[in-house]
């Protein structure tokens, strides 16, 4: 799944450490297969622009997820940049009582109803992560939002002390 590729950025001072006799050997350095291909996807990544389309497509996601906080009081934070997003989950907006038994069900419905793959996250396995691929546009951000609300809206419940933990 995918090519090996890999780059070094340093100072002068370290690269200069390495003239001193003993060379250096990497596995997969130089080869002209994966630099081709690695050329070519930061071509469309330019091209199609694709982190201008990342960096609209994250803004609306998250002004629409704030709009979705003032109707669905467990979303006590949202955060991230381009299409990075968290979702952090409270029982209470004071005292930030983490709702890691309810973000375990929502991540449960949106993938067993809606087939959407969220990552559990935080200290408190109380934020839900979205980290979609970079051609993730606003009408896949629309589908994502109307999913969550859907299941935010029909949550109800979640008995803290018998929920069973989501692996992400």
């Amino acid at each position: 799944n995918g090519m090996p590729l890999a780059a070094v950025v340093t100072t002068k001072a370290i690269s200069e450490s390495f003239c001193n006799g003993m060379e250096y050997f990497n596995t997969f350095g130089g080869n002209p297969v994966c630099c081709a291909a690695g050329l070519a996807v930061l071509e469309v990544i330019e091209s199609e622009k694709l982190q201008e389309r990342a960096r609209i497509t994250g803004e609306y996601l998250r002004g629409r997820l704030r709009e979705m906080q003032k109707k669905h009081g467990l979303i006590g934070d949202i955060r991230g940049a381009g299409l990075f997003c968290g979702i952090e989950f409270v029982r209470d907006l004071k005292t930030r009582e983490p709702a890691t038994a309810e973000v375990s069900e929502i991540c449960s419905r949106l993938k067993n109803s809606h087939n959407i793959l969220t990552t559990v996250d935080g200290k408190f396995d109380n934020v839900i992560v979205i980290k979609p691929p970079m051609l993730f546009g606003r009408k896949e951000a629309d589908i994502l939002l109307s999913a969550l609300t859907e299941v935010l809206s029909n949550l109800g419940f979640i008995d803290p002390d018998s929920y069973s933990h989501t692996p992400t």
